[in-house]
């Protein structure tokens, strides 16, 4: 992306930025002090071009211009502002210091050429060739790159006295999303780079007279580019866009599966790469150019907050245009660049393209309304970006690729509907037909946008209508996909939206693949029952396929992003049992099915091929699938062939794959202590190697138990606590019990009426009602859900506000109070009590400190730490203390001298009569008489033998107890 870069971080600077080294050009407003080392000397403008300094003066007449007078033309600046006058005449000044009469002839040239001559890489043409090939390179003339100069100067200098505010670089229209293509394509190019260099360094030795030149393939190493390739991805450091040397991480990332949901949203993460975080203008808030361009809701919390975004629902990524659409703007009106430095442009404005100067245009307006109707006409790419900037007197096209556009609504061009023949509404038909329009960051400025199209119909009061032009399709659509879908989003607090956004929705178990029957996922969930909700939302509606056969009364196929089930749901206290986030869950409903999801891990092994055995030596070390008599784990579920058979029932210790050496060791895969399950399938498979492996999924059926974590749309997260039975639940006069009692102290503090919003308004669709949407931003009122549950449920006996009379379940009597009670839809997460429950009594422990290993899998221990420490010390339960930190962890003995306070080693040693015995004996003294043995843990007696390893002897006081 090329623009014109505007700073003051270090310094006033502009800067004409370039992918190619050598194209890039700064210009500086530098302090020129009389006496060195002292500030507050006179300003003056000065180039940095092909790794050399040149006075800007200089540099005007070496292009060609013939006078100071049609420089300061050229630059253009308006104001007889005196600090600026000073600044230019400093500026010649400084020229005719560095440069004795620059003005005559070829002087001026010659010096610059003298410059980039002296510079540690000189280019190996002429200083006039430089300076056509890398200075402005698009620009022809040396005419028109004084005036693209001179036009930098006045930028830079508007930017000094204030007209002009310096670039921000939160600012989308700064920025550029590069897609896998982008990213691909760089790090090709770096790769095969370093194999032409390779290639010519071994080509060059057999360029010698007495040597045969081979065919090139003997001298290209393709695997530089294999393996570059594969390291980049399995490692995620690709190389940067512009340091050579160093390299980006955080590029790659896995695809998250555990529900459609997280996969999409995956897909649609956008990262950015920022050293800045912290400073000045931080990266990590929202700025307005967000808006409609990506979620300002959906952001991870921690460390890439803010950093990490997601797309908004409508926003999509520009690809680059390759046709050139230069000579379809001369046809608009726009007129070419003059060729000479003596002609005003007064009245004119420019036209740049991708930052390139093409041409000058009298009417502006007219100019850009005229590409617009073009572009709506489809004679331009409907991804061409128009911006008209009346304050720098400018027109910008773009039309490169990585700028972040949105669809809105043409207001002047909605009448065209009508004509649609078929009621043919695609979104490309639509675009085609000039109904909306692709927007991009710098053209919304020039947008009168309206909120929704009943902004459009309704009547000012005796003032003037507002003139849109453009109209938002829906405005739940500026939020991302995650959150699009949330309902009455807009009524919670943001904090709950982003969890669920973020954290719950791609947790939660729903029916991750639909070809779960030949995966083989490392891990994967599935739920048994899943359910769409009782409400819609705009999102989840625009997810379906038009004219797909499968639609029944209306309701379109989509892929199912709600994952999870329409539980009834109770706001009361249950027996105490749903204190703090805790839930109330119904036995008999959980028996029934309700939140029953199943579980599939996968094992994999692998074995060598017979082709790459024959290269091997010994025959011996080559491993094979197959049943052996194995010591580390029973094998009494294998066949002959190594493998389970389907449906074996395994639990941990068992072998899942067999794998045996011709020499007898053992390379089974055995099941770790926590993992158990049904063998679901076996595969057995090559991969591009050449080796056979084999995939062996367990699976194992979980209904929900104690400590299982369940979350509502709304990021009211909780763990089950109780598993109540049906009869001792208080019932309605309907029979109706809940599934699940939540407290009702979650609401207040947290801020999610949405919640309670969305029972309301599941039980009036629940009976029948006919309003289904919760889209946030456009959500019916309250006393809108309150009607419909009034109307309908009135004859059911439901009071307005939905709360119910209940009668208690263990006595029959009935409660005073009213209880709160609808359909909500919750989700259960993929955090499970019993893929964290941690024990253990005596097990492994570490062979170096001989303390418990730490691994959940390996049946570690759970670290008693520093803190549990200073509780333990508060309370004053030393020996509890003692028993914890020695007796279980690690405790051993040690012999100490009491004489030396040396520890005495136990050694074998010669006494009086030849024999030898074994004890402990001190070196020190030479003596076995005051040696005593004392209790420590085997850490400390390793810290004393590691330092006196280093030179560092420890004494230990001992005392007889």
């Amino acid at each position: 992306m090329k623009r014109l870069w505007i700073s003051n971080s270090q310094g006033w600077t502009i800067a004409y930025r370039s992918e190619v080294k050598r194209n890039r050009l700064i210009i500086r407003l530098v302090e020129n002090s009389k006496v060195e080392y002292i500030k507050g000397g006179e300003k003056v403008l000065t180039v940095y071009f092909l790794s050399t300094e040149i006075p800007v003066w200089v540099l005007f007449f070496a292009l060609g211009v013939s006078s100071d007078k049609e420089v300061v033309n050229l630059i253009d600046y308006e104001s007889n502002d005196s600090s600026i006058t000073n600044i230019l005449f400093a500026s010649i000044r400084n020229a005719d210091g560095k440069c004795y009469k620059f003005c005559q002839g070829r002087n001026a040239i010659d010096y610059v050429g003298k410059l980039v001559k002296d510079t540690r890489f000189p280019p190996e043409e002429g200083i006039e060739e430089c300076l056509s090939t890398y200075l402005f390179p698009t620009l022809r003339s040396f005419k028109q790159k004084a005036r693209f100069l001179g036009y930098m100067v006045k930028c830079l200098l508007q930017a000094y006295t204030g007209r002009l505010k310096c670039d921000n670089r939160d600012d989308f229209r700064n920025k550029r999303l590069e897609l896998a293509g982008e990213l691909l394509e760089r790090e090709l190019k770096v790769h095969i780079a370093h194999a032409r260099r390779r290639m010519a360094k071994t080509l060059q030795r057999d360029l010698y007279a007495d040597r045969t030149v081979r065919p090139i393939e003997h001298y290209l190493d393709a695997s530089i580019v294999t393996n570059g390739l594969s390291r980049a991805f399995s490692t995620g450091a690709w190389s940067h866009p512009y340091k050579r040397m160093e390299r980006i991480s955080g590029v790659v990332a896995n695809l998250g599966r555990a529900n459609p949901l997280q996969t999409m949203v995956d897909l649609r993460k956008t990262r950015q790469q920022v050293q800045y975080t912290g400073k000045v203008g931080d990266a990590r808030y929202p700025h307005p150019s967000h808006w409609g361009k990506v979620c300002f809701l959906s952001t991870p919390d921690g460390e890439n907050c803010g950093l990490v975004k997601n797309l908004a629902t409508t926003g999509l990524v520009s690809t680059n245009i390759m046709e050139s659409i230069v000579d379809k703007l001369f046809d608009s009106g726009m007129e070419e660049l003059v060729n000479d430095t003596c002609s005003s442009l007064d009245g004119k404005d420019k036209v740049f393209l991708n930052g390139e100067w093409v041409g000058v245009c009298e009417d502006s307006l007219s100019f850009a309304a005229e590409v617009r109707r073009k572009r709506r006409s489809k004679e331009f790419p409907h991804q061409v970006e128009i911006k008209r900037d009346e304050h720098k007197g400018e027109v910008r096209i773009f039309s490169d690729g990585g700028r972040i556009l949105r669809p809105l609504l043409v207001v002047d061009n909605l009448n065209r509907i009508k004509a649609f023949k078929g009621e043919n509404y695609t979104f490309q038909a639509l675009l085609e037909g000039g109904i909306i329009e692709l927007v991009g960051t710098e053209e919304e400025e020039d947008c009168r946008t309206a909120w929704s199209i009943k902004y459009l119909l309704t009547d000012v009061e005796g003032k003037q209508p507002v003139k849109y032009t453009h109209c938002e399709l829906d405005m739940s659509f500026l939020l991302g996909l995650s959150c699009g879908i949330i309902p009455f989003a807009n009524h919670d607090h943001a904090r709950r939206v982003l969890y669920q956004a973020q954290k719950h929705s791609q947790q939660a178990i729903g029916f991750s693949t639909t070809n779960p029957n030949i995966r083989v996922d490392t891990l994967s969930h599935q739920l048994y029952y899943p359910q769409r909700p009782l409400f819609r939302t705009m999102t989840s509606d625009c997810l379906g396929k038009l004219g797909h056969p499968l639609g029944q009364k209306g309701v379109l196929p989509k892929p199912e992003l709600y994952n999870g089930q329409n539980a009834i749901v109770a706001v009361n206290v249950h027996l105490g049992y749903n204190q703090e986030d805790s839930l109330v869950m119904n036995r008999s409903s959980l028996e029934r099915g309700m939140f029953r999801s199943e579980h599939v891990r996968s094992y994999k092994a692998e074995v060598d091929n017979k082709e790459i055995q024959d290269k091997r030596r010994k025959s011996e070390d080559i491993v094979n699938f197959g049943k052996i008599q194995s010591k580390i784990g029973r094998v009494d579920s294998l066949d002959d062939d190594g493998f389970p058979y389907v449906g074996a029932n395994l639990q941990c210790g068992d072998i899942v794959i067999g794998r045996c050496a011709e020499s007898g060791a053992d390379h089974s895969i055995k099941l770790k202590h926590t993992e158990r399950g049904m063998v679901q399938k076996v595969v057995l498979s090559s991969n591009d190697d050449g080796k056979n492996y084999a995939v062996v999924s367990l699976r194992q059926v979980r209904s929900p138990c104690l400590g299982d974590k369940f979350s509502s749309m709304h990021g009211q997260k909780g763990v089950l606590g109780f598993l109540e039975s049906q009869e001792n639940f208080p019932f309605t006069t309907q029979g109706i019990v809940p599934d699940i009692v939540i407290n009702p102290h979650a609401f207040p503090s947290r801020q999610t009426p949405g919640q309670l919003l969305e029972a309301a308004l599941g039980k009036g669709i629940a009976c029948g009602g006919s309003m289904k949407y919760a889209t946030p931003f456009s959500t019916i009122s309250v006393d809108a859900i309150t009607e419909q549950l009034h109307s309908i449920c009135h004859r059911a006996g439901f009071s307005r506000w939905g709360n119910e009379r209940v009668y208690n379940g263990r006595t029959g009597e009935m409660v005073r109070s009213l209880i709160f009670m609808g359909p909500t839809f919750y989700q259960r997460l993929i955090h499970m009590a019993e893929d964290k429950v941690k024990f253990r009594n005596t097990g492994p422990v570490h062979p170096l400190t001989r303390q418990p290993v730490a691994d959940r899998k390996r049946y570690g221990g759970i670290k008693f730490g520093e803190m549990e420490r200073d509780c333990l010390i508060a309370h004053g339960a030393s020996a509890n203390l003692h028993e914890r930190l020695v007796t279980l962890s690690d405790s051993s003995q040690m012999h100490v001298c009491r004489n030396c306070k040396n520890v005495a080693n136990v050694i074998e040693r010669a006494v009086p009569g030849g024999r030898k015995i074994r004890g402990p004996y001190c070196r020190g003294c030479q003596s076995v008489d005051d040696i005593v043995r004392v209790n420590v843990p085997y850490g400390a007696k390793l810290l004393c033998q590691e330092l006196f390893s280093m030179g560092i002897n420890l004494k230990f006081e001992t005392q007889l107890c």
